[in-house]
């Protein structure tokens, strides 16, 4: 029997394997239908689910127009995005899979250009001012306007507002994103926040924005619904954000309603990432030993026996595949079939058995 392909319950709901896709963004909007999800998105999303993973993710979706990374990112700032959103959700369950929704403000990381165009701050046209814990750009972008306590006080009920939309569309969970340098990455790193209000200095400060983002969050998203939250659990930065803070962070969220840290790395500023296939997994591994909170491990998980190792071995309760989903959309499927667990084929497919 596999592991990675028992189900796993989580509050009130049942998601029924342990391989899940992670949000990747694809910056595939109309910017003339801002944050609007497209074809493309839907037949991207369906597929994945299709293709046997438990639970599939939507990339970053911000909740206010500006919090988007780029002019061709999501959004659900308002309602007029829900009927879109609702068309994924809908196929994300049609094809056996937990749908899932991160919702995401790109601070002072926002306003940039698609990869492939070289991932530069945009032209004045298509950018908007952005917003930070301090006004310190991120290498080579704008210089954010720092926050003042009535905008994060607004920033919380944008959070709670996109959760109530992503409710309606018929989500079943709900992940705020803390990572990458965005956001609220940006107040819980040392590196950026460089406030001396209540929101800077220490951890507990510079965890105060991600706290109340939950708490409002929590206020509107069901009880037999779980909440996850991505983090950076280092900065691979020798005085920033570390694996410490992350254990310290993880109990804090625990207690405000998280039900499970999705465990990535980096993002605050360039840093140099150990290369090995471990990297990342053996941190959310700790996160999992030294803390109440589920975890889900993500990084470099190409193989099956890795990510059933993983799950098996309790170093995370869930994957998060990345890559290897973009390649190969029913890579849960062959992953099943590798360890002897029966692949989820829809009945349509069945002839190719």
């Amino acid at each position: 029997m596999s592991v990675l392909f028992e189900p796993i319950e989580l509050r009130g709901l049942r998601i029924p394997n342990r391989v899940w896709m992670s949000p990747m963004c694809t910056y595939s909007a109309d910017p003339g239908r801002a944050g609007i999800p497209t074809d493309f998105h839907l037949g991207h999303y369906a597929a994945r689910a299709a293709g046997g993973a438990g639970l599939v993710m939507t990339e970053a979706t911000a909740v206010r127009a500006d919090g988007r990374i780029t002019p061709w990112c999501l959004g659900l700032w308002s309602d007029e995005h829900i009927p879109a959103f609702r068309r994924i959700a809908e196929a994300i369950t049609a094809g056996g899979a937990v749908p899932a929704i991160q919702l995401a403000h790109a601070g002072r990381k926002a306003a940039v250009e698609r990869p492939w165009h070289g991932g530069g701050p945009v032209t004045e046209d298509l950018g908007w001012p952005t917003v930070g814990p301090s006004a310190t750009p991120f290498p080579g972008y704008r210089e954010p306007s720092a926050l003042s306590r009535d905008e994060i006080t607004e920033l919380a009920g944008s959070f709670a507002a996109a959760a109530r939309r992503a409710l309606a569309a018929g989500f079943r969970v709900v992940e705020i994103h803390g990572a990458h340098g965005y956001l609220i990455n940006s107040f819980l790193s040392p590196v950026s926040n460089l406030r001396d209000d209540e929101y800077g200095g220490s951890l507990g400060n510079r965890a105060r924005l991600v706290l109340e983002v939950i708490d409002a969050v929590r206020s509107v998203w069901p009880g037999d619904l779980p909440v996850f939250l991505r983090i950076s659990t280092t900065d691979w930065l020798e005085h920033g954000w570390g694996p410490d803070d992350s254990v310290q962070l993880a109990r804090l969220v625990h207690d405000h309603g998280v039900d499970l840290i999705d465990a990535s790395s980096g993002g605050v500023e360039p840093a140099e990432v150990p290369a090995g296939r471990d990297y990342q997994t053996a941190l959310a591994a700790r996160l999992r030993a030294e803390s109440k909170v589920a975890v889900g491990a993500v990084g470099r998980i190409t193989e099956p026996q890795w990510a059933e190792e993983l799950v098996a071995t309790g170093q995370a309760d869930a994957t998060f595949i990345g890559r290897a989903l973009l390649r190969d959309p029913s890579w849960a499927n062959h992953a099943a079939a590798a360890l002897g667990a029966a692949p989820r084929f829809l009945e349509q497919y069945d002839y190719a058995l």
